[in-house]
């Protein structure tokens, strides 16, 4: 394996702490005997073209500096490949670190662990989800939650986790259950009314909301947890519960396991990793180790 490192960095990450983290990283990196250079970009766009011609030159591994967006990014560099992928979680939400065990907030500490599997060769193989030519690393919402997530883009005060709160609140107010037609692998389509329909690959988004609380990385398959038509009183009863992964245990909620999954509902745009991916239907494969992390 090459010595040569790509730091891919959101400078903004974090409200700025995207690009504090950058240095501890590199210094912990470089301290372990790697050269590493430092992936801008002027935009999401540019940032990719310059990861993936990186990962093209064949470096020894591209970390992701930044939040879920900037992991989801690299993902669509590194997925498929065999570079490895690390991740310096300094974001708002850092749902894939957290699902990988991997430090948050600790950027020196994520150096660290990154440098010394990279040292070591103790890289792994994890799963990814994938929507035509998307990856994702956590979970693809739909419904509710992508509505939520879609208003709380929009709103420019206030700042992190907050924001969505507000959403939530505004999206209450118009709240309806959703009519559904989801097919699991080759079965039978089903016609169902709906909250929200959850893809995980990862167990939670948001920042720590279990929505899918027994996903695994390495077994193939997504679980898709199926919030059913409920009131709005009964939707205040159950969310709650997804920041402990309770939630599935009422009447309202089931969840079902494949590998493959087909979603379609009239004005719903399906999120991924807290990202747009466009409107339903959307047919969602789970990649078994589609990507390599270093770290774990």
């Amino acid at each position: 394996m090459t010595s040569e490192i790509t730091l891919f960095v959101n400078p903004t990450a974090g409200r700025g702490r995207g690009a504090h983290a950058a240095q501890p990283a590199a210094s912990a990196l470089r301290a372990a005997g790697f050269s590493v250079r430092t992936v801008l970009g002027e935009n999401a766009g540019d940032a990719l073209t310059r990861a993936r011609a990186a990962v093209a030159d064949g470096i020894g591994a591209l970390i992701a500096v930044g939040g879920d967006g900037m992991a989801h990014l690299a993902l669509q560099a590194v997925a498929g490949t065999r570079t490895p992928l690390g991740l310096v979680a300094v974001g708002t939400g850092n749902d894939l670190a957290r699902a990988l065990g991997l430090p948050v907030r600790d950027p020196a500490a994520a150096g660290r662990r990154i440098a010394d599997a990279l040292k070591g060769g103790e890289l792994h193989d994890v799963d990814l989800g994938q929507v035509g030519d998307r990856w994702f690393g956590t979970v693809l919402a739909s419904g509710f939650d992508s509505r939520v997530n879609d208003r709380g883009n929009r709103m420019r005060w206030p700042t992190g986790r907050f924001r969505y709160d507000l959403a939530m609140i505004a999206e209450l107010a118009a709240f309806r259950p959703f009519p559904y037609r989801i097919r699991l692998d080759d079965g039978e389509v089903q016609e169902i009314e709906a909250t929200l329909v959850a893809v995980g690959n990862g167990s939670s988004y948001g920042g720590g909301m279990r929505i899918c609380p027994g996903a695994d990385l390495t077994d193939g398959l997504f679980d898709i947890t199926v919030v059913g038509g409920c009131s709005r009183a009964t939707l205040l009863r159950v969310f709650p519960g997804v920041y402990r992964g309770t939630h599935i245990d009422h009447p309202k909620v089931t969840v079902h396991r494949a590998a493959k999954v087909e979603i379609s509902a009239a004005g719903i745009t399906g999120y991924a990793d807290g990202e747009p991916l466009g409107p339903l239907p959307l047919t969602a494969r789970c990649v078994p180790g589609a990507v390599r992390v270093a770290g774990l």
